[in-house]
C-alpha cells in the first residue's frame, strides 16, 4: 500500500495553559474520539503523560489548535500552541499540522451541553471534559480541510 494511502492514527490537541486538551482519530474514519486532558502549568505541560499517550496511541501526527483572536490575528497564546507544537515534532519526531481553533471550545461545550440535556451524558461537564471535546473539534476541521 502506498504511504499516502496507508491510514494514520492522529492525535490532536488543544493547547491551554492550565490543561491540553488531547483527542484521537484516524484518517480512514475521519472522527475524532477525546481522550484525556493533561495538566500544564507555569512550568509547561506534563510531558510524562503526554509520553504515555504517545505510547499508547502511536500517531502518525499531530495536530496543534492555533488560538487566534477573532479577527484572525495572533492571540496571547499563540506564540506558546506554535511553540508547544515544534516541542511535540521535536520530541516525538512527527509531523505536526496546525488549525485554526476559534470557538471550539464553545463548540465543545455546546456539544456536551446538548448530549447532557438529551441523556446521552450522564455527569456534568467538567473543564477537562471540555478541552478533550475542543481537541475533537480541531481534529475534524482538520480533516474537513483535507479533502
Amino acid at each position: 500500500m502506498p504511504e499516502s494511502s496507508r491510514p494514520k492514527i492522529v492525535l490532536a490537541f488543544d493547547f491551554g495553559l492550565r490543561r491540553i486538551g488531547v483527542a484521537c482519530g484516524d484518517t480512514v474514519s475521519r472522527s475524532a474520539s477525546a481522550l484525556a486532558a493533561v495538566p500544564a502549568d507555569a512550568a509547561g505541560p506534563r510531558w510524562e503523560a503526554i509520553a504515555a499517550l504517545m505510547r499508547d496511541w502511536q500517531p502518525d501526527m499531530a495536530v496543534v489548535g492555533l488560538p487566534y483572536n477573532v479577527d484572525g490575528s495572533d492571540g496571547k497564546q499563540t506564540a506558546a500552541a506554535r511553540g508547544f507544537a515544534a516541542e511535540l515534532a521535536r520530541r516525538y519526531a512527527l509531523e505536526v499540522a496546525m488549525v485554526d481553533e476559534r470557538y471550539s471550545s464553545l463548540e465543545a461545550s455546546a456539544r456536551l451541553k446538548s448530549a447532557r440535556e438529551s441523556g446521552l451524558r450522564r455527569r456534568r461537564v467538567a473543564k477537562s471534559d471540555v478541552d478533550a471535546a475542543a481537541a475533537c473539534v480541531i481534529l475534524e476541521r482538520w480533516f474537513s480541510e483535507k479533502t
